[in-house]
């Protein structure tokens, strides 16, 4: 379950968390409190949220919108506010029900909203609403962010700022679905709305989450799908069959005790949308699906005009592993350049839970992000001198050099790209072939993948990322390796491929992995990129976003069906990191033609590819290195 600024606990910590977090399948992408500091840079401050108050009050309610559907939230007051004393306010709209009505003992032992009492308590009301036509919300959904939803989100702050306690001051934030909710809040060009911070979200629908590469990630779409049929049909018995020992679901609102309300607005969920039934029939990014879903429409950056108009600053947040998100937060960046515009990319998955490390199982995550969120929100909300505005717009970490760095711009202007090249006897050389005919030939393997630990699984699982030595894994691909490094070489920014291939396909799907492998033939995961080769086609038209990287449409005017036995070129990005590779270690460039644990398969026979590598055809890997 998704948060805005805070987890409401890790699971592992509290065993009812532990059940929260199954039932609703989705995971509990979420942020922590706890820090320490040894892998904090200096510009970070790890000051905590100083108490003005006491205690915090829960309070719900339903909202009636301009259509006669009526939303719930709930909302976080501190307990000592003295009378017409008034506050900011911090939204966050959520489909994964705003609170859980929790049975006894768990009810006496567990305070859900424990873990933003720092921050309300330092002088902040919270308001947490279940979006229209999921928890206790009435309405349907036709789609994640329709119109009405987003319409919604005016009306709910309408509704903040005319109550006793809100100094007309909104801002909004949250992870995942809650953060590209704020990101469409903005939208409505609200005047009250003074920042909003997206964290771990998507930018462009069908690139960053539902087609990567024009690929489509079935086991996403379908899990997701599972989990909003239970959350939408208050069922938490199809996620476990014992859920209703522990809870009755999704909490009705304070007045409604019979829920008899509530049992109304679940019968309403019935019609919602079912997103993988739909995403099963796209293949570009202009299909329309049987339902009447354009992936566009509900998709950020479609809304770029608005997002600008709106002229507030705007918190991109992401991590190294949280699934397509980083890129997506570095196009909404780029793209977005209001006034306070800020990123950060930490070695976090989705949720920023955990730490990555190479060679190494991860570990709890060390960023304080609540007090990070805290200085955002202190300076554009209250006006406060945090010294955010002053800092340069860019943090970003390093993976190994264990470092934080700032920058102007991402990628940083001193990464300069280095070009390797696919040569004989699978390596990597930095020279171009001189060999005129040379290629590999390779069977693709329809049972390759990554794991159930990947990037990917962390956008629906409370699971942390974590990659074990990919050698076995690699027995499977066509890999190319560099030799030793002679020094230690930073890769920072968008590493591109250019693949030239001849296959027996008419399609296909390329999955292109980045690898470190160790003096002992230990292999890392560094970052992947993909393209199914239908979508090969560079634009030559303006992309809609600014990119550092190739753009395709994934349009059906452009698409392009490969010709058997004849040589097809495709270029595309992996996506962004900052990896520090060590001296003596090699780089590898590993080569699929599916991730069967992730993406779905294309039908048909297994294709053969022959990989050229000659002076005409150079089959070559382009990595942006860093020297400091």
């Amino acid at each position: 379950m998704h948060t805005p600024l805070v987890a409401r606990v890790r699971p592992g910590h509290k065993i009812a968390v532990i059940l929260i977090c199954v039932l609703l399948i989705i995971g509990c992408a979420t942020t922590r409190t706890a820090v320490e500091s040894s892998l904090d840079g200096p510009w970070y401050q790890t000051t905590q949220p100083t108490a003005r108050y006491k205690g915090v009050v829960q309070l719900s309610t339903y909202v009636t919108m301009r259509d006669g559907v009526q939303i719930a939230l709930d909302y976080y007051l501190p307990q000592n506010l003295a009378p017409g004393e008034k506050l900011p306010t911090i939204l966050d709209q959520t489909r994964y029900w705003r609170n859980i009505d929790l049975r006894w003992p768990l009810s006496s032992l567990l305070t859900l909203y424990e873990e933003i009492v720092p921050i309300i308590e330092s002088g902040y009301a919270f308001v947490r609403v279940d979006a229209r036509g999921s928890g206790a919300s009435f309405g349907t959904r036709p789609c994640p962010w329709s119109a009405d939803e987003i319409r919604d989100g005016a009306q709910i702050i309408d509704w903040i700022i005319a109550q006793p306690w809100s100094d007309g001051v909104v801002g909004a934030a949250g992870g995942s679905y809650e953060g590209t909710a704020a990101e469409f809040l903005a939208t409505n060009r609200h005047p009250a709305l003074k920042a909003i911070m997206p964290m771990y979200s998507l930018f462009d629908a069908y690139t960053d989450i539902a087609f990567p590469g024009g690929i489509h990630l079935s086991w996403f779409t379908e899990i997701w799908q599972q989990g909003n049929h239970a959350l939408d049909n208050n069922r938490p018995q199809e996620a476990i069959w014992w859920a209703p020992l522990a809870t009755r679901g999704v909490a009705s609102v304070m007045f409604d005790r019979n829920r008899d309300l509530l049992r109304r607005a679940v019968a309403g969920h019935a019609a919602n949308y079912q997103v993988h039934n739909e995403a099963k029939t796209i293949t570009f990014r202009d299909d329309v699906s049987p339902g009447g879903v354009h992936l566009d429409s509900f998709s950020p950056h479609t809304f770029i005009d608005d997002l600008r108009a709106a002229d507030i600053p705007i918190y991109s947040y992401s991590g190294w592993f949280d699934g397509g998100y980083p890129h997506a937060a570095i196009k909404r960046f780029r793209t977005l350049r209001t006034r306070g515009a800020k990123l950060i990319l930490g070695p976090w998955d989705h949720g920023g839970n955990d730490h990555m490390r190479p060679f190494a199982k991860p570990i709890k995550a060390r960023f304080d992000h609540l007090a990070e969120a805290k200085r955002f929100f202190d300076r554009y909300l209250k006006g406060v001198d945090t010294g955010i505005d002053r800092e340069p717009p860019v943090a970003y970490y390093t993976m190994v050099a264990d470092q934080w760095h700032q920058a102007q711009t991402w990628p940083p202007a001193e990464a300069k790209y280095a070009t390797f090249y696919a040569a004989e006897n699978h390596a990597l050389a930095r020279s171009v072939p001189a060999d005129a005919t040379g290629a590999d030939e390779y069977r693709v393997d329809p049972t390759a993948g990554t794991g159930d630990r990947a990037r990917w699984n962390s956008l629906a699982l409370d699971l942390a990322v974590y990659y074990p030595d990919r050698a076995k894994a690699d027995r499977k691909l066509l890999v190319y390796d560099s030799p030793p490094l002679d020094e230690d070489t930073e890769v920072t920014g968008h590493p591109l491929v250019t693949l030239y291939v001849d296959s027996t396909a008419t399609d296909g799907q390329f999955f292109a992995y980045l690898e470190d492998v160790d003096e002992q033939g230990r292999v890392n995961y560094v970052t992947e990129g993909m393209l199914r080769a239908l979508h090969r086609r560079l634009s030559a038209e303006t992309p809609p976003y600014v990119s550092p990287t190739p753009y395709h449409t994934y349009l059906k005017k452009d698409a392009q069906p490969l010709t058997p036995g004849e040589t097809a070129e495709l270029v595309f990005d992996l996506l962004p990191v900052s990896y520090l590779f060590k001296k003596g270690h090699r780089i590898r460039l590993a080569l699929a033609g599916a991730d069967a644990d992730h993406f779905q398969v294309l039908p048909g026979d297994a294709p053969t590819w022959r990989v050229r590598r000659s002076e005409r055809f150079a089959t070559r890997l382009e990595l942006p290195i860093m020297k400091r």
